[in-house]
């Protein structure tokens, strides 16, 4: 049996030896090594805070003590340390989530995985509990991973530090990266800290001195250390970085030393006030594949070897990230104006080729959606072409910036938008269903969604030639499909996948969905019932193709990987009422629901988005027994003019 095994929760931690709490440390990098490496998740991120995260739940008493980790990735520890430790299902429908969530444990405090938002959430709390009486309770905050470049972190430490009476420990887990290396004058001020020799030597000749006296010499250095902490702080000049937010600084620690760790949040939990600890970490320690990766040190893998780290069952296909990555890159050598902007996210959305080709011409912002769109603004009115490439569920922050930065001035920017729709094992925070909704609304804006990677390509390439206005390409998380080519080009750029001479169905395939609606389609034919099949390319503006196409048909079904509450169905149909056309209109998507974790097939087919549950269902509008029912054919509107009994329409065939 393990140590590991021996822990149930947090204070099965208190009786444990030094030796015990190292073997522990040894346990959790195996079992975490062992079990990622099945399902997939942010190992890197996890093999970090080992140390870190045993020393917090010694020091405080979770969930009387609230922790808050930012990002969430970053608590896999947190999970096993507080009796979770069955992993198999990580990432899973049934199994355990890979952030914090509040349905698995009461440890669990913030389930949202957005970065730079958890001091903001401690100093809620640590405010409520201070105003209700509460105040033996400690606040526990864990930032890390990029977070400092987000600026709600330090809008949030200027009101900490406004009111220095509260029990609020900060943790800073200082391992220099994001998902690659952090940017910045922050991470530039914090890196000179790890790197400087006169923090490095005097912390390595002391450790050697006191251990020249053997066992009560490492006693008495582990005492005198959490003091030397302060000083050494001062020495390289560290504590400049927080004087004037009026907060204490404890550090910089060995993040990996436990006893170190223990002692200093010792310090700070009795300190009665706000203090930062500064932890010094190496993400994915203990991994040897994960410390020679460069790009990212396995910050979030896929099924891996656990011995060589080598990735399993690749995909056949390239990704639809793969896909842009190259044609981004193309894109930029035939058009010098074409510039790059990303959020602490180079290599996940596919910039990292850009980057090598062309360095003078990518911007990373780290953590900061919101500045990256008004900086792109700004690239937009001094001549250049800004494509601003982010995750779908994160550009939700930068609402505001797109609106009234982008919109209102015109500014020619595209937006790129990765894993766009229903993403599946990351859970509620990271689905990507939320973009149609929201920056349709936005004046003048121009989305796309291709349906496979030759048309990511081509939209691509029509978005940056646009500079009056921004433009969004979105596509999804996974293998890019087939080519699924088109029987016609209309004139304003719609597709028709699927032509019919029965004009009953007008299907509208919003990107991705195009497969299952070409299924759909087959599935009606053999009903008797005939669908057309379009892809608009570009969702919003609606073509005036799809209007007179609508006009023409019995019913209209769409189909998307998007909240239907507000949707591109929504704008088809709003569309069609202002044409004057009177065709009844389905839109199908997701819910307006946040999606727990689970594969992106199990989802859909929660949803209804399934060829087999939308064929059945248009089955029945057609017949009449389902709403919205379809218009009925000519001749059937012949009799109901002649016949007092209302008429049933019946597919034809059948």
């Amino acid at each position: 049996m393990t140590v590991l095994d021996q822990v149930n929760g947090p204070r099965d931690l208190d009786g444990l030896s030094e030796a015990e709490l190292v073997e522990l440390a040894g346990d959790i990098r195996a079992f975490l090594i062992a079990n990622v490496s099945k399902t997939g998740g942010h190992l890197g991120p996890n093999l970090g805070v080992v140390e870190l995260t045993i020393a917090m739940h010694r020091v405080f008493d979770s969930p009387t003590d609230p922790m808050v980790f930012d990002t969430g990735h970053q608590s896999y520890v947190h999970k096993l340390l507080t009796g979770r430790q069955e992993f198999s299902g990580l990432r899973t429908r049934g199994g355990l989530a890979g952030y914090p969530q509040r349905a698995e444990s009461e440890h669990d405090i913030v389930e949202s995985s957005h970065a730079s938002s958890s001091l903001s959430w401690a100093d809620g709390i640590s405010r409520a509990f201070q105003m209700t009486g509460q105040d033996e309770r400690h606040v526990v905050a864990v930032v890390g991973d990029g977070a400092l470049t987000g600026g709600m972190t330090w809008e949030a430490l200027n009101n900490i530090s406004d009111d220095n009476t509260r029990r609020l420990v900060i943790i800073v887990n200082d391992n220099g990266r994001s998902y690659a290396p952090t940017i910045g004058g922050m991470a530039r001020f914090l890196s000179g800290v790890r790197t400087r020799r006169s923090y490095r030597d005097l912390r390595e000749r002391s450790q050697r001195a006191f251990n020249l006296l053997g066992s009560p010499g490492r006693a008495l250095y582990r005492g005198v250390r959490g003091g030397a902490h302060g000083f050494l702080s001062r020495l390289t000049n560290n504590e400049a970085l927080y004087s004037n937010l009026d907060i204490k600084y404890i550090g910089p620690v060995d993040g990996h030393d436990i006893h170190a760790m223990e002692e200093a949040l010792t310090q700070a939990k009795h300190y009665g006030a706000p203090v930062i600890v500064h932890a010094i970490t190496e993400k994915g320690r203990g991994f040897q594949p994960a410390r020679d990766d460069d790009a990212d040190q396995f910050h979030a893998v896929g099924v891996i070897d656990p011995e060589t780290g080598e990735p399993v069952g690749a995909a056949a296909r390239p990704s639809w990230t793969a896909v842009f990555s190259e044609e981004m890159l193309a894109v930029a050598e035939a058009d010098d104006r074409v510039v790059a902007i990303t959020a602490a996210m180079l290599r996940p959305v596919g910039l990292h080729a850009f980057a090598e080709r062309f360095p003078e011409r990518v911007h990373d912002v780290g953590i900061a959606e919101q500045h990256a769109f008004t900086s792109a603004a700004g690239l937009a009115f001094g001549g250049l072409h800004p494509v601003v490439a982010v995750y779908a569920t994160f550009v939700n922050r930068a609402f505001d910036q797109l609106l009234m930065d982008v919109a209102l001035h015109r500014a020619g920017v595209t937006v790129v938008l990765d894993r766009a729709g229903v993403t599946g094992p990351d859970g509620p925070s990271h689905h990507g269903i939320w973009d149609l909704a929201i920056l349709q609304v936005v004046p003048g804006i121009r989305i796309a969604a291709p349906r496979d990677g030759e048309r990511l390509r081509e939209e691509l390439r029509e978005a940056v030639s646009i500079d009056d206005a921004p433009t969004v390409i979105r596509f999804p998380k996974g293998s890019a499909p087939a080519e699924l080519p088109a029987v016609e080009r209309l004139h304003d750029g719609v597709d028709v996948l699927r032509t019919t001479e029965q004009p009953d169905v007008l299907i509208v395939a919003v990107g991705p969905m195009a497969p299952i609606a070409i299924d759909v389609a087959d599935r009606l034919a053999q009903q008797g019932i005939g669908a057309t099949v379009v892809d608009p390319r570009w969702v919003v503006p609606v073509a005036e193709s799809l209007v007179e196409l609508a006009a023409a048909h019995r019913l209209v079904i769409t189909i998307e990987d998007g909240i239907r509450v507000g949707g591109i169905g929504t704008r088809i149909r709003q569309t069609l009422r202002e044409a004057g056309v009177d065709t009844a209109v389905d839109e199908l998507g997701v819910p307006d629901e946040f999606i727990d974790h689970a594969s992106r097939e199990q989802i859909l087919e929660d949803a209804g988005l399934t060829a087999q549950q939308i064929a059945r269902d248009v089955v029945a509008q057609v017949l009449g027994s389902r709403i919205p029912v379809a218009r009925p054919l000519p001749d059937d509107r012949v009799e109901q003019d002649t016949s007092s009994e209302r008429s049933t329409t019946r597919p034809h065939g059948a």
